[in-house]
């Protein structure tokens, strides 16, 4: 079994489109890590999209702001209105849809899934000795968790927490990890839609399950159209800009 981890698109229809197209064939179910919606331009369309594709998804902050299930006091001005701007745009089933969607952790073929961190759903983790209480406490040897937007994460042998290095060779689309057995992981595909890695392209993950493997794939997609599509929605120059700047 080949799953397709994927996360925070933030209504980001092309990227979304141009991971789905350097993947095809190359996985057998897929996963989502929540932020469905947010920042982007395209919240029906990813939605939507979202909704054919997954067999199983958990909430993000940013899916809750916008259908309502929680405030915007935690999110800056320029969040706020892409929050507000969404909001306005979600076809009413779409709204539905994320209003439904579970809170983290949920388990699948082994793995355990989460948008922000194990014990709170919308907690960053960038740093060691945050990861920590996440690598005890999950049900799973193996989490994968969003949230940060940057791909990689952190494993812990018992005695130290490390974190997880990916080597992209030139020409290569992802980056392999090797599963070891003794070891537990916390593990971040990345950012579909808004990387903030200082890498722009598109990032997702593949676990392959029987190989006790998992790929962190990055894919080119066409920016600039996005930006146009952003500036024509109205969108805060900032998030029109750091698209390009992966940041």
């Amino acid at each position: 079994m080949r799953l397709l981890v994927c996360s925070d698109v933030h209504a980001n229809a092309t990227a979304l489109e141009a991971a789905l197209q350097a993947c095809a064939g190359l996985w057998e179910r897929a996963v989502c890590l929540g932020d469905v919606v947010g920042y982007g331009p395209d919240p029906n369309e990813v939605v939507e999209r979202i909704r054919s594709l997954v067999s199983a998804i958990v909430r993000g902050n940013h899916d809750k702001a916008v259908s309502g299930i929680s405030d915007l006091e935690d999110f800056n001005p320029v969040a706020r209105a892409a929050v507000e701007w969404t909001r306005s745009q979600l076809f009413p089933e779409n709204l539905r849809y994320l209003q439904s969607l579970p809170r983290g952790p949920v388990d699948i073929d082994g793995f355990a899934f989460v948008h922000g961190a194990v014990e709170d759903e919308d907690e960053y983790i960038f740093a060691a000795d945050q990861a920590l209480p996440g690598l005890l406490e999950s049900r799973r040897p193996v989490t994968f968790f969003g949230h940060t937007h940057i791909q990689g994460g952190f494993s812990y042998d018992g005695a130290r927490v490390e974190r997880v290095e990916l080597s992209l060779m030139p020409g290569a689309s992802f980056a392999a990890v090797n599963v070891e057995p003794k070891k537990r992981y916390l593990l971040n595909p990345g950012s579909v839609g808004q990387p903030r890695d200082s890498d722009p392209r598109a990032a997702f993950a593949i676990a392959d399950i029987e190989k006790r493997r998992v790929e962190f794939w990055r894919v080119p997609y066409d920016i600039a159209a996005v930006q146009d599509r952003m500036e024509q929605a109205g969108a805060p120059e900032a998030l029109v800009l750091r698209l390009a700047f992966g940041r």
